[in-house]
């Protein structure tokens, strides 16, 4: 962690957040948040102790000042599902899930049983996230005790909220990254006992699937979750129709394939699955019953193939539902290009997605999600100054949409802030991204305010 002591800051631009769920799929301001041209101030702590308007308030001398005028700024995304080993083969061609895993994704986390790669790999990961205006994140290492380590020591320098835990991977895989249910069982003890609640890190019982985890496994993986409360839980569950089916035959008692994970005690309000593409009404049902969520991977869907998320039902049966990368079968950190990814897949089922709601899920609905909205996701006065500031327009063809949406282009009425918001979220990417602070502290970012 940085020892340095941090001076109350004052940050000015257009500040955007959520203080309630907007109303689904509607372009109405319900829940929104939008103070044009204000001050965001934080205190020496990196918590959030007010907003107050540019034009009638100035920060006093005691304040460092940070004048990102003209800029959005939000809270800092979570990416609720991502796979930092996998920086190593994203953008690889042409496999479905099962494919991709055995041609691409094992090969590369072999390598994290050095744990001098798995520290470089961690300070990549977390820096390219901090780059793409992500600032807390729930991660996949590999089954090696190394790599989870390398990235809470990593998480912890920069000062991030993270949620990881050693994989679990006891067969179906290949030598190298299969472990014992007893080895796990000591390495996953050893870890929460030194990282989690230590700082801003938690940690998560991570089953790679249940493919790769015998029953006795899940038994040890739900037993680890009874024996010390407030741990996370991750896995993958009916991503593909092919990897459904395999379940089904690994596990003919099973009702379905979330319900071999309800079976081992697995599901509760901080379990975390993503996907969930090819789910029933009783697996939503029970998503809702138990509190879980489906971590929502849009862009790793379309790329692989695997299939088209229904959020419509999820709505339906009360779930809840974040959004994820997915990274690498999704192709991107950034969490706007996923949203982009978000709303067409929806549009393809029929449904029109708001910037609003695709927003929220990224921001204060995975904190809410994770059971963090005390900390995370919004700027409310006491939350830590996890903050992302952008530019709403990069290039000709932005700042021409961007001049159209403001009213600035003559003979054309300016639009609606949703309008605005919608423009910019289709077409930003990391490139507009200005600052990413992090308890108010700077991390990354490309300019545009002292």
């Amino acid at each position: 962690m940085t020892s340095s002591a941090l001076a109350p800051q004052a940050l000015r631009a257009d500040l955007l957040d959520f203080t309630a769920p907007p109303s689904w799929g509607s372009p109405t301001l319900q829940g929104v948040r939008f103070r044009p041209d204000h001050w965001l101030l934080v205190g020496a702590d990196g918590r959030i102790q007010g907003a107050e308007p540019a034009a009638t308030f100035t920060p006093g001398p005691d304040w460092q000042q940070h004048d990102h005028r003209g800029h959005l700024l939000m809270p800092g995304f979570i990416d609720t599902h991502v796979h930092a080993p996998q920086l190593d083969v994203i953008a690889s061609w042409g496999a479905t899930l099962l494919d991709w895993l055995n041609t691409y994704t094992f090969p590369a986390e072999q390598r994290y049983a050095d744990p001098a790669v798995a520290a470089e790999g961690a300070a990549r990961f977390l820096d390219a996230l901090l780059a793409h205006g992500t600032t807390a994140a729930v991660v996949f290492p590999t089954v090696h005790r190394a790599s989870a380590e390398a990235l809470f020591e990593a998480a912890s320098q920069r000062g991030m909220r993270l949620i990881t835990g050693k994989v679990l991977m006891n067969r179906h895989a290949p030598e190298g990254l299969r472990d014992d249910v007893d080895g796990a069982r000591a390495d996953c003890e050893a870890l929460i006992q030194r990282w989690h609640g230590q700082g801003r890190n938690a940690y998560a019982v991570t089953v790679r699937f249940a493919v790769t985890s015998t029953p006795e496994q899940l038994a040890m993986a739900g037993e680890l979750g009874r024996h010390h409360p407030g741990l996370y839980m991750q896995t993958h569950v009916a991503e593909n129709r092919d990897e459904v089916a395999w379940v089904a035959r690994l596990f003919p008692e099973a009702r379905s394939y979330l319900d071999v994970y309800h079976r081992a005690g697995l599901l509760h309000e901080r379990a975390v699955l993503a996907h969930g593409i090819w789910l029933d009404a009783q697996d939503r049902a029970l998503l809702r019953d138990t509190g879980a969520h489906i971590a929502h991977s849009p862009s790793s869907n379309l790329f692989l193939g695997s299939g088209l998320f229904d959020w419509q039902a999820a709505v339906d049966s009360g779930h809840g539902v974040s959004i994820a990368s997915d990274v690498g079968g999704g192709t991107s950190l950034s969490l706007t290009r996923t949203l982009a990814e978000a709303y067409k897949v929806q549009a393809l089922r029929g449904t029109t997605l708001s910037a609003w709601t695709l927003l929220h899920a990224a921001t204060r609905g995975a904190a809410e999600a994770l059971g963090l909205s005390r900390e995370i996701g919004h700027l409310d006065p006491g939350a830590t100054a996890d903050l992302a500031v952008w530019r709403w327009a990069e290039g000709p063809v932005g700042h021409h949409r961007d001049a159209v949406a403001t009213g600035a282009v003559p003979g054309l009425a300016a639009q609606p802030l949703h309008a605005r918001v919608f423009a910019w979220l289709t077409l930003a990417d990391e490139r507009q991204l200005a600052a990413t602070y992090v308890a108010g502290r700077r991390r990354a970012g490309r300019g545009g305010g002292g």
